[in-house]
C-alpha cells in the first residue's frame, strides 16, 4: 500500500465500494511509511505514554472546540446522538457517546449473530490458515493474540470477526451473542494503529496491542471469545460489564475513548456461519462497513 493508494471498503447500506476518510492521515502515513516516521512510531509514538497525553488532551475542556468541526467534515449523524452535541464537555465525552436506541436496531432471530460494533468488518474463516486480511498470506497468531496456548488450542481452527472501528465511528461496543461473561483479561501491550495502512505492513501489530479478552459461556456452542485490542491515541479501553453478568444479544459490552481501535470476535469451528456479503467481500479481501446490532452472520450449529 502506498502513499497514493485509497483505502477502499464496501458499504453494505449503498451496495458499493467507498474510499474511506481517513483521520489523521498525513501523519500516519509518514509513521508507517517512511524511514524517519518508522524510527519516531518505535522509539515514540507505539509507548503508552504518548497515547496517555493525546487522551489527557481528549479530556480538556478545550478539546471541546473540535466537536463541530469533525462532525461537519466527516459528516457524523448527530441526529443518532442520545445527548445535545452541545452538552458534550470534552471531545472523549462525545467520543464514546451513546446513541439513541432506535439509531441502532439489533436485528431478530434466535440464531443471529449481530456486528458487536459500527466499523469495518473482515471475516477469517478458519484461523489455522492464512488470508487476505489487509495483505496477502497475512495470518492471526492465535496464541500470541490470546496469550494463552491451552484457549488458542480450544479455537485453533475456529473462526473470526474483526471489526475495526475509525475514529469517526460509534465507539461503543456490544455483545453479538447472548451468555454469561466471564472476567476480562488484560493484556498488556504497547499502541500501535490498527488502521490498514499499519496493519497492512504487518498484523504482527495486533499482537503486541494493549487488549483485553472475556470468555461468554453459552450452552449451545460453549463459549466464544471477544477481544478489545487498543491502538495509538486511545485514551483508554472501559468495559461497562462486571464479570459473571448474564447478558443478551446486543447488551453494551463497554467502550473506547478517543481513538481507532477494534473488537475481535471468535466462535468454536464449524459454529459461526457469516452473512453473505462479509464473507463475499472477505473472500476478495474487503472490509464490510455495517453497523452495530445488524446481522453478522448465525449460529450454524
Amino acid at each position: 500500500m502506498n502513499a497514493t493508494q485509497e483505502l477502499l471498503y464496501f458499504d453494505r447500506y449503498e451496495n458499493r465500494l467507498r474510499a474511506e476518510g481517513i483521520y489523521g492521515e498525513k501523519p500516519l502515513r509518514w509513521a508507517y511509511e517512511t524511514v524517519l516516521g518508522r524510527l519516531c512510531l518505535e522509539g515514540i509514538i507505539k509507548r503508552r505514554w504518548f497515547s496517555r497525553l493525546y487522551g489527557r488532551w481528549a479530556d480538556t475542556a478545550g478539546s471541546a472546540r473540535e466537536i463541530a468541526p469533525f462532525i461537519e467534515r466527516f459528516g457524523v449523524a448527530a441526529e443518532e446522538f442520545a445527548e445535545d452535541p452541545a452538552s458534550f464537555r470534552t471531545f472523549n465525552e462525545f467520543f464514546h457517546r451513546r446513541l439513541k436506541a432506535e439509531a441502532r436496531p439489533i436485528a431478530p432471530g434466535e440464531k443471529t449473530v449481530s456486528f458487536p460494533a459500527d466499523g469495518r468488518h473482515f471475516f477469517i474463516g478458519d484461523l489455522s490458515r492464512e488470508s487476505h486480511l489487509y495483505a496477502k498470506g497475512q495470518r492471526l497468531e492465535l496464541a500470541a493474540l490470546l496469550g494463552d496456548a491451552a484457549l488458542a488450542k480450544r479455537f485453533a481452527r475456529g473462526g473470526a470477526v474483526l471489526s475495526r472501528l475509525c475514529p469517526t465511528d460509534y465507539h461503543r461496543f456490544h455483545f453479538p451473542l447472548g451468555g454469561t461473561a466471564g472476567a476480562t483479561k488484560l493484556l498488556n501491550g504497547v499502541l500501535y494503529s490498527v488502521n490498514p495502512i499499519a496493519l497492512s505492513r504487518s498484523l504482527g501489530y495486533l499482537l503486541e496491542n494493549k487488549r483485553r479478552l472475556t470468555v461468554v459461556t453459552r450452552p449451545d456452542i460453549g463459549s466464544y471469545l471477544f477481544l478489545e485490542i487498543g491502538a495509538t491515541n486511545v485514551g483508554g479501553i472501559v468495559d461497562t460489564c462486571p464479570p459473571g453478568t448474564t447478558v443478551a444479544r446486543g447488551d453494551e459490552k463497554g467502550y473506547f475513548r478517543f481513538g481507532g481501535s477494534m473488537t475481535i470476535v471468535i466462535f468454536p469451528e464449524n459454529t459461526f456461519v457469516p452473512a453473505a456479503d462479509l464473507a463475499a467481500q472477505s473472500a476478495a479481501g474487503i472490509e464490510l462497513y455495517a453497523r452495530m446490532g445488524d446481522v453478522m452472520g448465525c449460529l450454524g450449529k
